[in-house]
């Protein structure tokens, strides 16, 4: 349990540092009545994001495993490995293609056209489909035979490293006095323009993280030099 607490804060907050939110959050946090609506954006985009992936570990994730036999520890680590690599993919590819990335114009909001929470709500939901980190965390979730409080709970610490970036920018508007808005809209601008660049390192180091956690594991179930040395390295990355 221990680890997969550390493996989902790391994959949490390598997913929070996504432009899809964090962008339209900037943009509501320019205009009037700021604070109340970063909340309820927060808020919308939390619910989504939590009750999907919850629904796909409780539903979909839980029925494949009740179609064949519960993963051993083996198995286990090899998913992880796996889901470490799909993101090491997608590391590579915004890291390859970032500059043109960068350039492409930043979608604008319409704030007066929706509330902020159904706005939050519908970002979530569209992106949610091709949420890699998600569903890597998921993976490594199901294949782990918890039971369903162990599933929230794990969850539930995924979807707030997600929204971290969300609250600081709430924490800002409440205690970063008359300059906060000036201070959000500077960083938009750069987010704008380095946002690939940043998701692809983050992505680097939680997929690494992920490969090494797999890794170590399947060395640990060895009786050798390396299962002695894997089970030292598992002492360090767990928490």
């Amino acid at each position: 349990m221990v680890r997969l607490i550390g493996l989902v804060i790391s994959v949490g907050f390598a997913d929070s540092l996504n432009p899809s939110t964090i962008a339209p959050a900037l943009y509501v946090a320019s205009g009037a009545d700021a604070r109340r609506k970063v909340t309820e954006f927060t808020a919308g985009v939390f619910a989504v994001y939590f009750l999907g992936g919850l629904a796909i570990a409780l539903g979909p994730g839980e029925l494949l495993l009740a179609l064949v036999p519960r993963p051993g520890p083996h198995l286990s680590y090899v998913l992880e490995i796996v889901a470490g690599a799909v993101m090491l993919t997608a590391s590579a590819f915004l890291w390859s293609y970032r500059d043109r990335l960068g350039r492409q114009e930043a979608v604008k909001i319409r704030q007066a056209s929706r509330s902020s929470a159904i706005l939050g709500a519908t970002i979530t939901a569209v992106e949610l489909p091709t949420a890699f980190p998600l569903f890597a965390a998921i993976v490594a979730i199901v294949s782990a035979d918890l039971n369903v409080v162990q599933v929230v709970v794990l969850m539930l610490i995924f979807n707030v490293c997600f929204i971290a970036p969300l609250l600081g920018i709430i924490a800002t508007l409440t205690f970063g006095g008359p300059d906060a808005q000036r201070l959000l809209v500077r960083g938009r601008r750069k987010l704008e323009a380095h946002w690939p660049a940043v998701l692809a390192l983050a992505a680097l180091v939680a997929g690494l993280f992920v490969i090494a956690l797999g890794v170590t594991g399947l060395g640990s179930l060895h009786r050798n030099d390396f299962g002695t040395l894997s089970r030292h390295l598992r002492k360090i990355l767990k928490p």
